[in-house]
């Protein structure tokens, strides 16, 4: 045993010749150790079974840090979460993805089976933004990916209602005011 013969000699040394004789020992047991390992077996990442130790050293490695993007991309890739991420930026991000001016005057309200439905602050808004649909869908599709919004329902803001409330009559309501 290479470890053997290197203890004996190490037996009356002292100082220098002892640490060297350590050394000479430890390298003897690393090189028969390479020896018999079988190549190709690295560790772990590359289904080894060996957990890698130590720095990762030059090059990609998988224990190195990763950005946080890039794993949170992974992850939605992953578990199939790209078309939930894009019609939630449909909503979270509406004046990146339409411009500051028409986040302005309108607000999505639900998508349902690619279907938007956008609520405008007028009636006049309403109709410009009917003559605008055909851009905002492109817009739209740019920003957060093809086929999450493929129409566009665009409404006004809905008339006041009497229906509810502590003081209601049944009855037909008003007729000369809203008619």
């Amino acid at each position: 045993m290479p470890g053997a013969a290197a203890g004996d000699a190490a037996a009356g040394a002292s100082g220098p010749e002892l640490a060297r004789a350590v050394l000479d020992a430890a390298r003897a047991r690393r090189e028969s150790a390479a020896r018999t390992r079988k190549p190709g077996v690295t560790g772990a990442a590359d289904g080894g079974g060996r957990r890698l130790r130590g720095y990762s050293g030059p090059g990609p490695d998988p224990r190195d840090p990763q950005p946080l993007g890039a794993v949170l991309e992974r992850l939605m890739k992953a578990r199939g979460w790209q078309q939930p991420a894009a019609e939630a930026t449909v909503f979270g991000a509406w004046e990146k993805v339409v411009g500051p001016e028409i986040a302005q005057h309108s607000r999505p309200v639900k998508l349902e089976d690619g279907e938007l439905t956008v609520e405008a602050r007028s009636t006049a808004w309403a109709t410009q933004l009917r003559l605008l649909a055909g851009s905002l869908l492109k817009r739209i599709a740019g920003e957060v990916g093809h086929n999450v919004v493929r129409k566009l329902h665009i409404h006004g803001p809905a008339a006041p209602s009497w229906s509810r409330g502590p003081r209601r009559v049944r009855g037909r309501g008003p007729r000369d005011t809203y008619g």
